[in-house]
């Protein structure tokens, strides 16, 4: 019997000899497919979240094709991977914020949120007869006593905050180059506006695609302390940004 026809190979429940789980491996592989990257950034007074645009049909309505979405008010999203996927893990995460403002009193903290998708995000990797969820997601919200605040679950499960975080097709050139930008900042020991962490976000989106973006190309996630509020940026908003990045280079 070959390595690659082994029970292992196929069944989510059975590690390979070498210790690993090819199907949740898989996933990680899934995420890649949608072809999109997405980016996640922590600044000083804000979290933002920025990812590709892409309409896959020239019939569809582009107003209703979105990988942002809100999970409560005052915290939202960007998910990368299978579409169909994203939707599941996007209505649970509602449920959960939903349940626990109901049990609690209060909206749901970024970091507990979070913990709840990575918690059913691993438990897709004990049993046989389901499969791991094929999307990556990245946490943007502001916590009451730490402020913004970025997080990320991968399909094993895996969870944590990060000061800059990338997923999707393009996501290791998206580290590096975060990794630079962010370790200069901390550096300098400069602070960052809110105007230039999203300017960041999107000044890494256009380096590793390694195009010049327009506006219906990109969707941007925002969240600030000062309003509390995740919203998406309007097309006018990104443009503005763009023309900034533009003079600058």
């Amino acid at each position: 019997m070959s390595r690659g026809s082994q029970g292992h190979e196929y069944n989510i429940t059975i590690f390979s000899p070498e210790g690993k789980l090819f199907q949740v491996e898989y996933a990680f592989k899934a995420v890649k497919t949608s072809g999109l990257t997405s980016i996640g950034v922590r600044g000083d007074t804000c979290a933002v979240v920025c990812g590709e645009k892409k309409v896959p049909d020239r019939l569809m309505d582009a107003s209703t094709i979105t990988n942002i979405h809100n999970i409560t008010q005052n915290l939202g999203v960007i998910t990368t991977g299978i579409p169909a996927d994203a939707k599941a893990v996007v209505t649970r995460l509602r449920q959960e914020a939903a349940q626990y403002r109901y049990e609690n009193g209060h909206t749901i903290p970024v970091d507990v949120l979070a913990g709840r998708g990575a918690e059913l995000a691993q438990v897709f990797t004990q049993h046989a007869h389901i499969r791991p969820f094929g999307v990556e997601t990245i946490f943007a919200g502001i916590d009451d006593e730490r402020g913004p605040q970025i997080y990320k679950i991968d399909p094993s499960g895996f969870h944590c905050g990060y000061r800059g975080t990338t997923s999707g097709l393009k996501d290791q050139e998206a580290n590096n180059y975060l990794e630079k930008a962010i370790k200069k900042k901390i550096e300098n020991n400069s602070k960052q506006s809110d105007d230039e962490t999203i300017q960041l976000a999107i000044s890494t989106l256009q380096t590793v695609l390694g195009s010049d973006l327009k506006a219906t190309d990109l969707e941007v996630g925002f969240v600030s302390t000062t309003e509390n509020k995740f919203r998406k940026l309007t097309e006018q908003e990104i443009e503005s940004h763009l023309n900034i990045l533009a003079t600058r280079d």
